[in-house]
């Protein structure tokens, strides 16, 4: 018995071990610091298999003399993201020096890399210049008519090959953060039309009680003409008047546009979703119809989204809607099982859609939250109901 109390605590506390090792490896394998570092030791790696060689050379230190140069050579990869130049000038050192032509590969790599097209042909051009010049001196351990053969078919490619290799990297580079650029653009943009959305809401629900208040304060003020409080009635008119006018100037109304309907429009999208390949099934309390315009908007609009987001990459799978009164709050619930193969085409989709529901239940002080389960797509919404 004691020993089985024993172990389980052992086996809990080496499993929570092993599994922090494996989130610290992960975190610290993706890091550009660690693939700096092994870069780094691939070359050395590569380069100590010239070693012997550079013993034998009466030119080139010894052994342990030899293997602490290369490792120094070799450092200078380490920042080869802000100081690629240093990689390149070492590895031009090296062929003068050494005749040797690792470091030069990963260099040209990196210069190309983070420097761009025009720098990666500046520095293979300078490569090729000075090699040339150190195979045309004397003290190259080949014979002359070999050396420029060798210049040839294999000094000039591989400087070439390894810059050119740079150079692409670093387009991709470039092509992935604009991708992502354009994905945030499309995320901000969203938020900003649905920002823009529930202020002509606004304009539209508040605008209506306001001219509602204008008329009917206007009418107490006739019948109330001969007593005391006319004139309050009267200012009270005009007072309402103001704030409408305020309202106006404050949400410009850029081109005629209804206002976004209530929860009683969810019987519509619902039939539309059906016409469109998606049936829904819909469960609605009641009590959905108490709520403020405002809110019913937010409503309507997380559902229009997700019912949009069914149809675009779940079509044909049944989805899920119920709207339900829970004390305080009213939770917004959307389910749509995932599609069970993938589509011919992927569908048209900005993915800032989750952003621009959350911005319209976040202004209304709600909570949104999107998962994903192995089966199922899931979208839960809460708003105060107020």
């Amino acid at each position: 018995m004691m020993e089985g109390m024993h172990v389980k605590p052992v086996a809990s506390a080496l499993h929570r071990v092993v599994a922090a090792g494996r989130r610290f490896t992960a975190g610290w394998a993706g890091s550009p610091r660690a693939l700096d570092v092994l870069t780094a030791l691939s070359c050395l790696a590569l380069m100590a298999l010239d070693l012997p060689g550079l013993a034998a050379a009466d030119h080139s230190p010894g052994g342990p003399a030899a293997a602490v140069v290369l490792t120094a050579g070799c450092a200078s990869l380490l920042v080869r993201r802000r100081q690629p130049w240093a990689a390149y000038l070492t590895a031009l050192l090296f062929i003068g020096w050494l005749h040797e032509l690792t470091l030069i590969q990963f260099a040209l790599y990196s210069v190309g890399r983070y420097r761009g097209r025009r720098a990666g042909i500046l520095a293979t051009v300078g490569y090729v210049a000075f090699a040339l010049a150190v195979f045309s001196l004397p003290g190259w351990p080949e014979p002359r008519a070999q050396t420029l053969s060798a210049f040839l078919s294999l000094v000039v490619p591989i400087g070439v090959l390894a810059s050119a290799v740079g150079i692409a990297a670093y387009r991709h580079d470039l092509v992935r953060e604009l991708d992502t650029r354009r994905a945030e653009s499309a995320v901000l943009q969203a938020v900003q039309d649905e920002r823009t959305s529930v202020a002509r809401d606004v304009h539209d629900f508040v605008g209506r009680e306001l001219t509602l208040l204008t008329v009917r304060s206007e009418v107490l003020a006739v019948r109330a003409r001969e007593s005391a409080y006319a004139k309050d009635f009267e200012e009270l008119a005009d007072t309402a008047r103001r704030a409408h006018l305020v309202l106006n100037d404050i949400i410009a109304q850029r081109g005629e546009r209804a206002a976004t309907p209530g929860v009683d429009g969810l019987e519509a999208l619902a039939r539309e979703s059906g016409q469109a390949g998606s049936p829904v099934r819909l469960v609605m309390d009641p009590q959905a119809r108490e709520l403020s315009p405002l809110r019913q908007a937010a409503v309507y609009r997380v559902v229009q989204e997700c019912l949009t987001n069914a149809a675009k990459h779940a079509r044909g799978e049944t989805v899920e809607v119920s709207v339900t009164a829970d004390g305080r709050c009213l939770r917004i619930r959307v389910t749509n099982g995932l599609a069970d193969r993938n589509p011919a085409r992927a569908p048209v989709s900005a993915g800032s859609g989750t952003a621009s529901m959350a911005e319209r239940v976040h202004s209304l002080g709600g909570t949104l939250a999107a998962t994903r389960t192995e089966d199922a797509y899931v979208v839960e919404a809460t708003l105060p109901r107020g």
